[in-house]
């Protein structure tokens, strides 16, 4: 198992790393069961992800102009967020949301760290249950590890699996925004944020996106770089 670490400072950042890292030593494989069975899979042994300043705005990935964008601000701020992730009531074809499980636990660890302090290790919030992890599609995200340290609060996150186009952008804005909101109640600065996976991956239909984005990438890096040369700066996009 090779363990992938990555360090970045913003959330846009630490996707394209992931996106580019993943097309260079991502492990291909065709799914056995499961979502997309009988599809390819290119997939990350193990990774590790460190977020320096994960409330530099904007949250999502500024693709460049051809590619859809595998998430948007208004998506995030204005469903994902309030409906699923700090939402508890699954809408009409949904077995659960995330908010279901996160609400009333959050509520309790804020209070808790309120009354007794902020040096505690048994702020962790578990996602799913019994009914969830024995269906058909158990959830992906499943803890959140909360930790309180030098003035800030800062969030450690898990996902048994992870899809790096379609879910990546907007799971990791949703718990941004959640952090800053317990940053809030708790009345201390918004801090890091720390996620890991043993299933982080591109499906094959996402995969050619992939390497759109990242050929326009070192194309666009190319030419600002010429441009600096040149007394000339030029954004990529």
């Amino acid at each position: 198992m090779r363990l992938t670490t990555i360090k970045a400072k913003t959330l846009p950042e630490v996707w394209f790393q992931c996106v580019r890292r993943v097309l260079q030593t991502g492990y291909s494989y065709i799914i056995d069961s499961g979502s997309f069975a009988g599809q390819e899979r290119v997939e990350f042994d193990m990774v590790s992800l460190q977020v320096e300043y994960p409330g530099s705005r904007p949250f999502v990935p500024d693709v460049p102009q051809g590619i859809p964008p595998p998430s948007t601000t208004d998506y995030v701020e204005l469903d994902y967020f309030p409906s699923y992730l700090f939402g508890s009531k699954p809408k009409q074809g949904e077995i659960y949301t995330y908010g279901q499980f996160i609400e009333p636990q959050l509520k309790h660890i804020i209070q808790k760290l309120k009354d007794k302090g902020f040096n505690d290790n048994q702020t962790y919030i578990r996602i799913g249950n019994d009914e969830t992890d024995y269906s058909s599609d158990p959830p992906c995200l499943r803890g959140i590890d909360i930790r309180v340290r030098y003035g800030k609060v800062h969030f450690v996150v898990y996902f048994r699996s992870w899809d790096l186009w379609a879910g990546f952008p907007s799971n990791l804005a949703g718990l941004q925004l959640l952090k800053e909101y317990t940053a809030n109640e708790l009345g201390v600065d918004d801090g890091e944020l720390f996620a890991f996976s043993k299933g982080l991956h591109l499906y094959g239909y996402s995969l050619e996106l992939a390497r759109q984005v990242v050929g326009l990438m070192d194309e666009a890096s190319s030419k600002t770089a010429e441009n600096k040369k040149g007394g000339q700066q030029k954004t990529w996009q």
